[in-house]
């Protein structure tokens, strides 16, 4: 589990296909890995992967095919920043939401506009994913936790202020870049049990 809440970029080293499989390294200089293991969760740009090697602030990762197909790793090439967070433990602060590290589509930037020293960004999402996104409620974008401004057909909005802009990979992004998206998991869990009640 994870809050959304990056603490830290890397940038990609390696990327080298196995199998149909893909695995990438980055470098990760201001990251605490003091108290990490291979094994541990990662989320990197929101997508929940497993340490398989460590070499000082050099971390690697394997991407399944899955895991490939419903997000942006793929897409990487060496020297592109990727946000980073550690999972949670139990006694950390939930600053953001609770986020489960497991992507469900991938959505793109149609618009970024200044709203006085915030942005306001406009992403267009799957179709079959909007009806889990909700005006106030919350979204998971390239592992960043943030409120959603408003909802409109298949897209929706949300504001990024200056801090997260300068701290996170968002602010790279550019009109037309794609993203990672996760769904509040409320909203996964809510619809499931009306479905059941239904049957």
């Amino acid at each position: 589990m994870f809050t959304g809440i990056i603490q830290s970029t890397g940038r990609v080293t390696r990327s080298e296909t196995r199998g149909g499989d893909l695995r990438f390294a980055l470098i990760a200089p201001d990251l605490d890995t003091s108290d990490i293991t291979l094994g541990d969760s990662i989320a990197v740009s929101g997508c929940c992967l497993t340490l398989v090697e460590r070499e000082g602030d050099t971390l690697a990762f394997d991407v399944s095919k899955e895991s490939l197909g419903l997000t942006t790793l793929g897409y990487l090439g060496v020297g592109d920043r990727v946000n980073l967070e550690k999972a949670l433990r139990l006694s950390d602060r939930l600053g953001g939401h609770l986020v489960s590290g497991h992507v469900d589509g991938i959505g793109t930037i149609t618009a970024i506009e200044s709203d006085a020293r915030s942005q306001r960004w406009r992403i267009a999402a799957p179709h079959e994913l909007m009806r889990y996104i909700a005006a106030k409620g919350s979204v998971c974008m390239d592992g960043v936790s943030l409120t959603v401004n408003a909802v409109d057909g298949d897209e929706f909005e949300v504001n990024l202020v200056p801090y997260t802009v300068a701290h996170t990979t968002l602010g790279d992004r550019r009109v037309g870049d794609r993203v990672n998206l996760e769904i509040d998991m409320l909203a996964r869990y809510a619809e499931r049990l009306l479905v059941a009640k239904e049957h």
